[in-house]
């Protein structure tokens, strides 16, 4: 008995060890810098499928960094996703913007679309904190002026010009309709799209205009089928596009409808059911990979699929690689202070799922990729990848 407790710790050692296991641990937790990244998107509304396939990409991103360990000035990074929701709207995307500012986040991944996209980036710019946009595709958005303000994908001068240029040369179209959702989005890439069109010798024989809650287009399409067009150009979002095509199969329309990433999506054939034929959908995603990159991007296709039991919509590999983008340059700066790392954002050369990441003077994506697709047995279907 007396052996036995000899062989038993005294209480001193206990007291000794928990307050020297609490003091690492201490010391652990302050040695760990949390660092907050924000996300923004509609994750309500029309979109919703969208916003929340961004959200995902870039949660993905952030457990990648956070399984990797990656340390800044001698301090282990813990990247949390701070995620907030613009429905869509200018005001609520305004609303997050501060909400995201007053939290103190490092960098601002979003918004989806141009039109929350906007407005936003003065909040993020007057508070000096990086914002890069994995969607948002209007000109404007990035030739404001702001150091901030980057995108990963090309704009709508490059997507409507392409547009343009592939109706005349591709599809030998003459005679072209415009609709127009007179969103920031809708209108800059149908404007870029008529502009092309016009130097590439086609005719707008009208151009149409509704709003991005259109749900009836009778009356619209009734005048378009009047003049007969060979090509249907809109510039909208898969929401309107959906029951678009299915009332143009009622009133026997057989034109082919042209348009860009925001109809280009997954959720098209579900939206349009029956009514989308085989390649009658010709449209075009700011953003793509050549054949050299195609293993990468699909390694993190499914990863995606097995992270989220689910494929991706279509721009979740761009707001990864934003992150990831963030994360590079602040790296390479050796701080999450957005004045130290935001040099290095500028000057990066990122290598993504999603290709080689540069900027240029203004923030948009050097050498953007542009990706032609179509429909066919319901499924989206590349025709071509074009710069």
């Amino acid at each position: 008995m007396h052996t036995k407790f000899k062989l038993l710790p005294s209480m001193t050692t206990i007291a000794v060890a928990l307050i020297t296991a609490s003091g690492n641990n201490s010391a652990q937790e302050q040695s760990t810098q949390l660092v907050k990244i924000g996300h923004v998107g509609p994750l309500t509304g029309p979109v919703a499928h969208m916003g929340k396939d961004n959200e995902n990409g870039a949660r993905m991103a952030i457990e990648e960094l956070n399984a990797k360990g990656i340390f800044l000035a001698g301090q282990k990074i813990q990247f949390s996703l701070q995620s907030e929701d613009d429905g869509s709207d200018p005001k609520m995307a305004t609303s997050a913007a501060q909400k995201l500012v007053d939290a103190k986040v490092k960098a601002v991944i979003g918004h989806l679309q141009s039109g929350t996209s906007i407005p936003a980036s003065k909040i993020y710019y007057d508070a000096g904190i990086p914002q890069i946009s994995p969607s948002a595709t209007s000109r404007k958005y990035t030739q404001q002026g702001f150091n901030t303000t980057f995108r990963v994908v090309a704009n709508d001068g490059q997507l409507g010009g392409m547009l343009g240029r592939y109706a005349a040369k591709n599809l030998h179209a003459k005679n072209v309709a415009v609709i127009d959702d007179r969103t920031a989005y809708g209108q800059g890439l149908a404007d870029e799209f008529i502009k092309s069109a016009k130097a590439a010798g086609l005719t707008i024989v009208t151009t149409q205009y509704i709003s991005d809650k259109t749900t009836d287009f009778n009356a619209i399409l009734t005048t378009i089928k009047s003049k007969k067009p060979d090509l249907i150009f809109f510039g909208g979002i898969d929401a309107s596009a959906g029951p678009m095509l299915h009332q143009m199969q009622l009133l026997g329309m057989t034109s082919p409808l042209m348009g860009g990433d925001a109809i280009c999506t997954n959720q098209l054939p579900l939206l349009a059911g029956a009514s989308l034929r085989d390649d009658q959908v010709i449209c075009a995603e700011a953003g793509g990979v050549e054949k050299s990159g195609q293993k990468k991007l699909d390694a993190f296709k499914a990863a995606y699929k097995q992270r989220y039991n689910n494929e991706i919509k279509q721009y979740a590999p761009y707001t990864y690689d934003a992150v990831m983008t963030i994360a590079d340059a602040m790296q390479k700066a050796n701080s999450a202070d957005p004045k130290k790392y935001l040099p290095q954002l500028a000057k990066i050369h990122h290598k993504g799922v999603t290709g080689e990441i540069a900027f240029d003077a203004n923030g948009d994506i050097k050498d953007g990729a542009l990706t032609v697709y179509t429909f066919r047995n319901g499924q989206r279907t590349v025709v071509m990848v074009t710069k």
